[in-house]
């Protein structure tokens, strides 16, 4: 019995995938990514904006074709899209056989069993169920790096996100679960473990009663080649300087912070609901450039929020440029149903968020073309990704660099690496957003 597995939207929602497939491959099934091979097919889905949500319907309703057509035996939904619209997805998706919650995962062979048998049923299980850690997971980045998620929902409930309605809470994963899970990706060949959840920051305050990021890394730090951990998704109000200090300390730790701060207009982050004003976010990054000169800031903006003025809009651009961060993307604001947001007055139309969104993306490609210029002369640490075909060269990311959302290091050389190599390369160059080196003599 073949398996095609479909995973769409977060890096959280690919490490609930590991785990389904995980759970899938000990009860004896196999995967194929042929759908004209499968016999069954599972698509975990998104929903965070309108483009996620799309792109789910789309691709079920793809899936649902072959499973009309005869050419599967089962069709199950999982994730976000899944939790959020299940009356609406079996109603007007017919040949959808069953679907699974975001929180009843493990369910996942069972109810491919129960629907093989003709005798389908939903999982869907308590929202705030304590979180899976610990398990056993199928890595599908290519087994040099591994997402390790380390809770679960989230508390901040910004006025935007739907998250805390399909995820629930936040639930920390307990840390003997987390070490224990990390060993296991490590042993099997992981050399950089990316730490996500829907903020890390707050991660063990509700099990210890404290901020327990900065113990966590520390036991990671312990792990034997492990060489990098990264660490996303950091809300500016909950980075302590215990956590300063582990960054500065631990040499395993990436100087790389994703801190989404979404707005630099103190107008729009009230009505978003952030508990950051402009000003303490420039005073917090301030603060981590002077203990760590060299930390790599990556942050996220959303264009075009209810109420977002041009003078709004003219502050984000100044606070863009004043801060400079060393990364930065731009979503353009997406009205999710049963959320405050899309109830406020002053919705801004589609083509003012482009302009506004792209307007943002041009001077920030000012500011990371300079950056990357800086770059050269540097000698930096780096990872082998992979071999360019048919050249001498290989493709690589730095620390400042996370996989599938930042630029990469195309290192020239006739020597002979593999993917998941480290290597000291002397920045000879640039282009845009990706760094140009060789292999440093030293």
């Amino acid at each position: 019995m073949k398996i095609l597995f479909i995973s769409l939207g977060c890096d959280k929602n690919l490490v609930d995938s590991e785990v389904m497939l995980g759970k899938l491959s000990k009860e004896g099934y196999s995967f194929t990514d042929d759908e004209t091979e499968a016999d069954v097919i599972v698509v975990n889905t998104c929903c965070f904006i309108n483009d996620a949500k799309e792109e789910s319907i789309n691709t079920i309703l793809e899936m649902a074709e072959l499973k009309k057509n005869g050419q599967i035996k089962a069709l199950i939904v999982t994730g976000c899209l899944a939790q959020r619209y299940q009356d609406e997805i079996q109603k007007e998706i017919p040949e959808v056989d069953a679907i699974v919650g975001t929180t009843a995962i493990l369910a996942i062979a069972q109810v491919i069993k129960e629907v093989l048998q003709g005798e389908p049923e939903n999982h869907m299980d308590i929202l705030d169920k304590a979180p899976v850690g610990g398990r056993e997971r199928i890595v599908t980045t290519g087994g040099y790096y591994a997402y390790l998620k380390i809770a679960e929902g989230c508390d901040k409930h910004c006025s935007y996100c739907i998250i805390p309605k399909v995820r629930g809470n936040y639930r920390s994963i307990p840390m003997e679960d987390l070490i224990k899970e990390a060993r296991s990706l490590v042993s099997g060949g992981v050399k950089e473990l990316i730490l996500v959840a829907q903020e890390t920051t707050l991660y063990g305050r509700d099990l210890y009663g404290k901020k327990y990021l900065p113990q966590l890394l520390r036991e990671l730090c312990k792990i034997e080649d492990l060489e990098w951990i990264r660490i996303l998704y950091c809300y500016p109000e909950e980075i302590t300087e215990e956590l300063i200090q582990v960054m500065k300390e631990e040499k395993k730790i990436c100087h790389y912070l994703d801190v989404p701060v979404q707005s630099g207009s103190d107008a729009v982050l009230k009505r978003m609901g952030r508990r950051t004003d402009a000003g303490q976010i420039k005073a917090m990054i301030r603060k981590l450039r002077k203990e760590i000169p060299d930390i790599c800031i990556r942050t996220t903006l959303i264009s075009g929020f209810p109420g977002e003025s041009e003078e709004n809009h003219e502050e984000t651009m100044d606070f863009v440029n004043e801060v400079s961060f060393d990364r930065l993307g731009v979503f353009t604001y997406s009205a999710e149903e049963d959320t405050p947001a899309a109830q406020m007055p002053d919705q801004i139309p589609e083509e003012i968020k482009e302009r506004r969104r792209d307007e943002i993306m041009e001077l920030q490609q000012e500011l990371a073309f300079d950056a990357a210029r800086e770059m050269v002369g540097r000698t930096v640490k780096a990872m082998i990704e992979g071999k360019v075909s048919d050249e001498d060269a290989y493709v690589a990311r730095t620390y400042k660099d996370a996989p599938g959302v930042d630029g990469y290091l195309f290192i020239n050389t006739d020597r002979t690496f593999m993917s998941g190599d480290f290597v000291d390369v002397l920045i000879t160059g640039s282009n845009e957003y990706d760094l140009i080196g060789e292999i440093s003599a030293d």
